[in-house]
Parts: C-alpha cells; structure tokens; sequence
C-alpha cells in the first residue's frame, strides 16, 4: 500500500540479517521504523505490538526463524537451539495461528538441510516465500470480497455501501493489501462509493490508532466510533455489511478475533446484516473444531485497560493517562470467539466458504 505516494509492505529484508519493520508502536503519530537483527529482537517486537495482525505475526516469525538461523546455522545442536527459537517465538502470542503456522513451517523446511550453507539458503528462501504469499492471498481476498460489496452498491442504486470493520485488518496487519479492509480498498479503487464506520477498538485503540490513519493515506471515506456505537448503527439502517479479520479460525468455521467482535456479530445477526470474517488459509486451524473450548485466548497486562496513549497537544508529544483510581484492578483478555453460526461466510484466497466443516473442506480439500 501507499503511503505518502510511496509504496511500503509492513515487513522487509532491509539487508543481510537485518529485517526492517514499519514501527506500529508509533502510529498514527509518527511513521518510522524498527531494524531488527536478532530472534530475540524479533520475538520482542511481536510482544510488545511494534508489529501485529495475523499475517504479519507470521511472516515475522518467518523471518524471526531465519534470522535464528543465522545465529546457529554452523552449531552441532542446531536442532535443539532452532527448537528453542521456535517455542520463545511461538510464546509471544499465543492465539496467532499464523505465528505458529508460519514456525513449522520454516522447521519443517529446514530439517531437510545438512550444512550451514543449506540452511542458510532455505531459511532465507522459506522466509521470502511466506511474506510474498501473504501478500498475493490478502490481494485475492480483496477480489473476492469486492464482488459482496458491489452487489449491495448495485441495489443502493449507487449510494455509498457502509461497511463496519473491527480492530484493524488491513495491511498494517499483513504484508500488505489486509483481510477485512482488501475489499473495501479493492472497491474503492474499481470505483465503488463506499464507507467505513470504524471502531476504536479498546484497549489498544488499533481502530483509532491504525485503521483510520491508513484509510486516509488511501482516501477511503471512513468515521470512527466508541466500539459501543456498531449496534445503534445496525438498528437505524447505517451498516450494509461487516467484515472482520482473524487470527485463528478452526476447521468448523468458529472466529477467533480482537475482543469485542463476538458482539458485533450479535448484533449483525439480529439486524440482518451480513457478517464475513476475512482470513488467508494460513489462519486456519485444522486441528480444532471448538473454538470456544479450545482456542487459547492471550491475557494481556492490565496496563493497556488502566492507562490511555495519546497525543498531547499542549505538549506536541505522546503522553499515557491513567483513566481510573490508581488501585484498581483490570482483566485485560485480547481475543473473543464468534461462533460459525454468526459468521454469513468466510473470505479467503481460494472465494467465500460457509462457515462451516463442509464449507471449509470443500474450498481446500475438494
């Protein structure tokens, strides 16, 4: 995507065993960037959120393996020191699919290597093969998910589609294009008028925070909301179609995503309003067909619930507040489970699945 006239991916090979991020930590204030050269470097950028979003966790992980790689590749215990590297960097988010997804996937490729040169060779290749194939599934899922939009466009007579997104699942979340924003960049660049209502997304604010500020880079029509507002909106008639993201989706068609999105849907289905969770194959999780029994839901430190970050205009600065008494306690869960039976469909690179085991099984296993 663009940024500035200019076009960025989230996640590059800035130089041999330096790996540059967009600093996320910084949005929308400041845009810049982070050089990580190390796994421990990597492993403590996906922790404290200077990159996040389902696929880029994993591409970062991708690239957290190969710079892992770089460390051990001429050790006599590679394979226990890559194991190692692999569990801290799966530890840092624990209900990311594509982080773990994307781990084995590079262990699997290296075990069939038996020099450093080898190894070396296939965890830069495996690594470059991940982020580029993020990239060309979120693109297709933009395609696919163009054509819902523009259905809803051709019965508005031409009016703008309004659409309702959660948490950010655009390409700051990927390597580029996004899941839940591909389509509505897609459409807005085929021409389609359209319209974002855009939650805030508390704690972490990444509506407020990260949502707005690359739909304005793009010129996509948006307005941000307190998260509490989507329902109100579903009442009056003002939400034509929400789409959200993922970050581990099982085998049943049950959504695991930002906090918060699991009323969303409850409030979709009982307007009638249709609900699609976008998400590359690489999110979904094959294993589980429970999701709420059987996701692992991340708790984060109650810090996020109990102070605010923002920008301080008498100061020019960033500034964190504290938002109540100084001795209260907060619980602070990161993701909620959607059922399959609130999700409409699910958009993915291969087109619309039903939400559901035989929806799922027949896109990829068919």
């Amino acid at each position: 995507m663009n940024v500035d006239g200019k076009h960025y991916r989230t996640i590059w090979l800035e130089s041999p065993g330096c790996v540059r991020i967009i600093d996320q930590a910084l949005l929308p204030h400041a845009f810049a960037f982070m050089d990580l050269r190390t796994p421990a470097e990597m492993a403590h950028a996906i922790r404290k959120m200077h990159l996040r979003g389902a696929g880029l966790i994993g591409a970062a992980a991708g690239w957290g393996m190969y710079l892992a790689v770089l460390r051990h590749a001429a050790s006599r215990d590679f394979a226990d020191q890559m194991k190692a590297e692999a569990a801290a960097l799966i530890a840092t988010r624990p209900t990311a699919k594509n982080l773990e997804w994307a781990v084995e996937r590079m262990q699997k490729a290296l075990a069939a290597c038996a020099t450093p040169e080898d190894r070396r060779a296939c965890a830069l290749r495996t690594a470059t093969e991940i982020t580029d194939e993020d990239a060309d599934f979120c693109r297709r899922i933009g395609l696919h998910g163009r054509e819902l939009i523009r259905e809803i466009s051709k019965r508005k007579n031409g009016r703008p589609v309004n659409i309702l997104t959660h948490c950010n699942a655009g390409w700051l979340a990927f390597v580029d294009y996004g899941t839940a924003l591909s389509p509505v960049y897609a459409a807005f660049d085929d021409g389609i008028p359209v319209h974002v209502w855009v939650d805030e997304t508390r704690p972490r604010n990444q509506g407020a925070f990260l949502t707005t500020w690359e739909l304005g880079h793009h010129g996509v029509p948006h307005t941000l909301i307190p998260d509490n507002v989507g329902g109100h909106l579903m009442q009056h008639g003002l939400v034509d179609i929400v789409f959200v993201g993922s970050d581990r989706t099982t085998a049943a068609g049950d959504v695991a995503n930002k906090i918060g999105t699991y009323l969303k849907a409850l409030a979709a289905r009982d307007n009638g309003i249709p609900f699609y969770a976008a998400l590359p194959s690489s999110t979904i999780d094959w294993d589980i067909a429970d999701g709420v029994r059987d996701i692992v839901i991340e708790e984060r430190g109650s810090e996020e619930v109990r102070f605010m970050t923002g920008w301080d205009e008498a100061a020019g600065k960033s500034a964190s507040v504290r938002i109540c008494p100084e001795s209260t306690p907060a619980a602070n869960y990161g993701f909620d489970v959607t059922p399959a039976r609130l999700v409409t469909g699910i958009l993915t690179e291969r087109g619309l699945a039903p939400a559901s085991a035989e929806g799922l099984r027949a896109l990829y296993h068919a």
